[in-house]
């Protein structure tokens, strides 16, 4: 432990770290020759200017977030107990706030794991380790997640982009066991089926449970439109809830499979339609047909994929807001969401109410929203939040 390495910050750099902050950017650290040569994800010492102790955290010398604390007292154990207790804590978490096991388990920062997120389907979890310290942990949390889960199957589904960032390669590969096609998960009563391996993140994304709930509630004896509506989530619940048919529209033909496999689990197939198609293709043609809808959904992926996005990605959000507008019937609900880092709320909402003004509507906000609980946001970073969303109700 003595032999930890320790990595100061410059002068007047250290008050976000003592105020809780999780990161501490390159420009705020001594780079030193010492520190340059220290391999990515080193477990340091993190120091203030002074020698006064921040933490133990992750380093990497080669990126921008060059150091992630992993916990306050800077020559914490970080091994398997570790992480079983951080993994403990976060299950506790989630078996209160859902009756399934099917939730995130991990989301990062806020659950006291920097860079690392775990999902879990039942009996399987999947891992996406995106921060150099934790790709080097990887075996070690594994062994935790064996000891608190004792799950059947790992999948590492290291395939996010952010890892390239992070100097790491990109890979999915099971640690344990395996799973053979679809698993069936649960989620506000409704049964789905998420493909771990091939499907989008780690298979499904929970993050819109609560939003699915709301959504679904609004739908009783309405004509319901899901626009990129990936395995179904929207579509299926809110066929639940009594909309007398949903029309699902995705481009990825594996997704839209698993979305009326799922609509035959649930027992309402005849009410549910998959279709491939490019949305914006898809709704000015069911705009110029006369097609209105009682709810219309429109959760895309992110449009704004890094900072130098931000005008076109708004631009996008803008003509979906304008596209969906037209197509919700009078007194019609509207959910639409933004899953993109770069996005700011404030510039998502007015991006909206362009859109509708665009296409000649009026409403009123009836739900502003972000991620479900299981992807909680810690208290010194709120700019990982990511997800965004309005409900209206259009006039």
């Amino acid at each position: 432990m003595t032999a930890r390495p320790a990595i100061q910050l410059k002068p007047g750099t250290h008050r976000r770290a003592m105020s809780g902050h999780p990161w501490v950017y390159s420009n705020e650290i001594g780079m030193t020759a010492e520190a340059k040569a220290l391999a990515p994800g080193t477990i340091v010492r993190l120091l203030a200017h002074d020698g006064r102790p921040l933490g133990t955290a992750m380093f990497n010398p080669r990126t921008l977030i060059a150091a992630r604390l992993l916990a306050a007292a800077p020559d914490a154990v970080i091994d398997r107990d570790f992480f079983v207790h951080r993994l403990e804590r976060a299950k506790a978490l989630r078996d209160r706030l859902y009756g399934a096991p099917h939730y995130r388990l991990i989301h990062a920062e806020a659950d006291g794991l920097p860079g690392a997120v775990i999902d879990r389907y039942g009996d399987v979890a999947a891992m996406q380790l995106n921060s150099a310290g934790m790709d080097g942990l990887t075996e070690t949390l594994a062994a935790a997640l064996e000891a608190v889960l004792s799950p059947a199957a790992i999948l590492l589904r290291n395939d996010s982009g952010a890892r390239s960032l992070e100097g790491l390669p990109l890979e999915t590969r099971w640690l344990k066991g395996e799973a053979h096609g679809p698993i069936e998960i649960a989620e506000n009563g409704a049964r789905f089926l998420a493909d771990l391996g091939q499907g989008q993140k780690t298979g499904w994304f929970f993050d819109q449970r609560e939003n699915r709930a709301s959504v679904a509630a609004l739908a009783e004896g309405h004509r319901m439109l899901d626009l990129y509506c990936y395995a179904g989530g929207f579509a299926i619940q809110a066929a639940l809830a009594g909309a007398v048919q949903t029309t699902g529209i995705d481009r990825s033909e594996p997704a839209l499979a698993l979305a009326a496999k799922a609509a035959d689990l649930n027992g309402v197939g005849k009410r549910c339609r998959f279709a491939r198609g490019e949305v914006f293709t898809e709704l000015e043609r069911l705009r110029d047909g006369g097609e209105r809808f009682g709810v219309v959904v429109a959760d895309p992926p992110a449009f704004v994929k890094s900072k130098k996005d931000v005008g076109a990605g708004s631009r996008a959000y803008r003509k979906l807001a304008r596209l969906s507008a037209s197509v919700t019937a009078p007194g019609g609900f509207l959910f639409i969401a933004s899953c993109s880092h770069n996005m700011e709320a404030n510039a998502f909402a007015e991006e909206v109410r362009r859109g509708l003004q665009d296409a000649g509507r009026t409403g009123r906000i009836l739900r502003r929203s972000d991620a479900a609980a299981d992807h909680p946001v810690h208290p010194a970073l709120p700019e990982s939040a990511y997800l965004k969303a309005e409900l209206l109700q259009l006039d």
